[in-house]
C-alpha cells in the first residue's frame, strides 16, 4: 500500500487512533510501543523502550504532530483507554477501526493493519537510506527484507 492510500484510510478513523497511526508511519515504532507511550514523558525528542524487543530507540516527532498529540493526551496515557483512563488504549481498538475504514474504502487486495504504518516508515527510510536494518534493528538484514517487502 502506497502512502497516499493510507492517508486516505487514515481520515476515516477517528481522532486518536489516526494519531497513533500518523505517530507510528512517522517513528516506525509498533503500535504498542506508540499506545503505551506516557503523557508526561511526551517531548520531541525522546527514549522509548520498545515492548517487544526491550531495546532503547531515540525517535523524533515533528512538532505539528507533537502538538495534536498533546492537545489529545490523557492523565497518564497519551492514549487512554476508552472505558479505564489508567490504562493505555489496546492494539485490537486500533486494529479494528482500521478494518472498518479500510472495509468503507473496499482496501481488499493488501491486509490493512497497525502494522502497516510501520512498513510505510520502513520503505520510506529505505528509499532515502538504502538500509533496512538501521531503522528496524532487526538482528539480521535478511529479516527485515523478507519482513517488508512483502
Amino acid at each position: 500500500m502506497e502512502t497516499s492510500e493510507f492517508e486516505h484510510v487514515l481520515a476515516a478513523l477517528t481522532p486518536p487512533n489516526r494519531l497513533a497511526c500518523e505517530l507510528s508511519a512517522c517513528t516506525g515504532l509498533r503500535i504498542s510501543d506508540v499506545l503505551n507511550l506516557r503523557s508526561e514523558r511526551l517531548q520531541e525528542r525522546m527514549t522509548v523502550r520498545e515492548l517487544k524487543t526491550g531495546k532503547t530507540r531515540r525517535i523524533r516527532v515533528p512538532k505539528t504532530l507533537l502538538d495534536r498529540l498533546t492537545a489529545q493526551k490523557g492523565k497518564i496515557y497519551v492514549f487512554e483507554n476508552r472505558l479505564d483512563y489508567r490504562k493505555p488504549r489496546t492494539r485490537q481498538a486500533v486494529y479494528k477501526d482500521l478494518r472498518r475504514a479500510a472495509k468503507l474504502f473496499r482496501v481488499t487486495e493488501t491486509h490493512l493493519s497497525p502494522h502497516s504504518a510501520r512498513k510505510i516508515y520502513a520503505v520510506s527510510a529505505y528509499r532515502q537510506t538504502g538500509s533496512l536494518q538501521r531503522h528496524t534493528q532487526y538482528k539480521k538484514p535478511q529479516w527485515s527484507a523478507v519482513h517488508f517487502c512483502q
